[in-house]
């Protein structure tokens, strides 16, 4: 299948249509793609429609967003099946209580498949920005693949990712928003860890470029890649594709999942199977 991960940039709109236009530009740029993966975070670029007031207040632009998020289910939805594509959309907050989660959805060409919480939060998502984690990990069986979920910093936790691929996940989602070289590493490392560790395949869609009007997306760094294990059967440096730094735009891997169970069967090495080993 072809993968398709988003090197996202934030824009600001003056109404919904400019939303809409710019996704729908996104998806078609994607040619074709059969998965596609937009980036932790994306979806406040929607704060922008609240005004200059609410878009650079920390509160209201998490309540401007959610109440955006029927309608960009709905774009969502229709541009997966009008492509016959399977897109995880930016994720964002979902207020289920007083206080938001950081939510990513899952869209098939059937509509919604499903949704991911992050797990766990950032020091300034808990200190400054009172978003809460939500525990539950969830395997989407999907037509693609069995996809699941680990959202930027949940990424550098391999119990997490373990999990995961016990439960039958060969490809792992890792939408990421870092405003460092230091913090896109780290997602970066994580994400490269995790593949090794679960012989799977781990595709990190990146928050790039400046914000001028949010200070939680002011500064974004990263580059968009897919990663498989460098087990023998893949790149020898694990990387199978990968974007420019800091550069706004889709990178593409075509990838046969059928690879994973080889890979998990007859690796150089094969640290899915023998992981319960260090347990002892």
């Amino acid at each position: 299948m072809k993968i398709a991960a988003a090197a996202y940039p934030f824009d600001w709109f003056d109404g919904f249509a400019d939303y809409r236009a710019k996704l729908t530009r996104w998806v078609e740029q994607a040619e074709g793609a059969d998965l596609l993966v937009f980036p932790e975070y994306g979806a406040m670029e929607l704060a922008s429609l609240g005004g200059r007031e609410i878009a650079g207040d920390l509160e209201s632009s998490l309540h401007e967003v959610a109440r955006h998020a029927d309608a960009a289910a709905d774009l969502h939805a229709a541009l997966a099946a009008q492509h016959g594509c399977h897109i995880l959309a930016a994720s964002g907050p979902y207020f289920d209580g007083d206080r938001p989660v950081n939510r990513a959805v899952l869209f098939g060409p059937a509509g919604r498949i499903g949704h991911q919480d992050k797990q766990v939060m950032t020091r300034f998502e808990r200190d400054e920005w009172d978003v809460r984690g939500a525990p539950g990990l969830q395997v989407f069986d999907t037509a693609i693949g069995r996809i699941g979920i680990l959202i930027c910093y949940d990424s550098e936790f391999p119990l997490l990712a373990r999990r995961l691929v016990e439960a039958g996940a060969n490809l792992l989602l890792v939408p990421s928003c870092t405003d460092t070289v230091a913090g896109f590493n780290r997602v970066r490392i994580g994400s490269m860890a995790r593949a090794l560790e679960g012989q799977c395949v781990v595709v990190h869609s990146p928050t790039v470029g400046p914000c001028d009007w949010n200070p939680a997306i002011d500064q974004n760094r990263g580059r968009a890649a897919i990663y498989g294990p460098p087990d023998g059967l893949w790149p020898e440096t694990g990387i199978i594709a990968e974007g420019a730094m800091d550069q706004p735009g889709w990178v593409f891997a075509q990838v046969d999942l059928a690879r994973v169970a080889e890979s998990r069967r007859n690796g150089a090495v094969l640290p899915f199977a023998h992981w319960p080993e260090t347990q002892t």
